[in-house]
């Protein structure tokens, strides 16, 4: 990220620029972070880190500049990933022409990311997360578990992590390789 709070994607000389992912929810604090975390150690396991950059903001500013909301960095941490270190932030439109997908947690989400790309091929890289988990048979909307208890947290987040593997399986063949696995949510 640039100082100025927009994206920023280094590009490597010696190689293919990086496939470039922004998780977006409401107020980055729960669902995105969570997705972002999980991601992110995915492309590392899978030996992606300089082919996939990962990063995570929220459809509207109620929380920019917070932490992730505490239930969700306990969850990642009941999971062994780290999410002490996020700061909310909010999408920007102009953040398009740098990201090659945008991936929405629910309808809502999805419908306002559309509507600000600045045209149809933009709006195109706008997807719900859950429609890459060919498992996942009961809508696609993941769950805000911000007004409620813990136990919603563990199971979004066992979501986020399925469908985030079903994810990277997608996108990894381009890339010329395999994604390694991390057990089963």
């Amino acid at each position: 990220m640039r100082d100025n709070g927009a994206m920023s994607y280094e590009r490597n000389d010696e190689g293919p620029r990086a496939f470039r992912i922004c998780f977006v929810c409401t107020g980055n604090i729960c669902r995105s972070p969570m997705a972002e975390a999980v991601f992110r150690s995915l492309v590392r396991d899978a030996g992606f880190e300089d082919r996939i950059a990962v990063d995570s903001a929220a459809t509207g500013d109620w929380h920019v500049g917070e932490r992730a909301d505490h239930r969700t960095v306990d969850a990642l941490d009941r999971r062994g990933y780290d999410g002490s270190a996020h700061r909310a932030r909010q999408f920007d439109a102009d953040w398009f022409d740098d990201l090659d997908l945008v991936i929405a947690f629910d309808h809502g989400h999805e419908r306002a990311l559309r509507a600000a790309a600045p045209d149809d091929e933009q709006a195109s890289k706008v997807r719900l997360l859950l429609s890459f988990d060919p498992q996942h048979s009961v809508g696609l909307d993941v769950p805000d578990p911000y007004y409620s208890d813990a136990a919603l947290f563990d199971t979004v987040l066992a979501t986020v992590e399925r469908a985030c593997r079903a994810l990277l399986s997608q996108i990894t063949p381009a890339l010329g390789g395999n994604p390694a696995s991390r057990g089963d949510a």
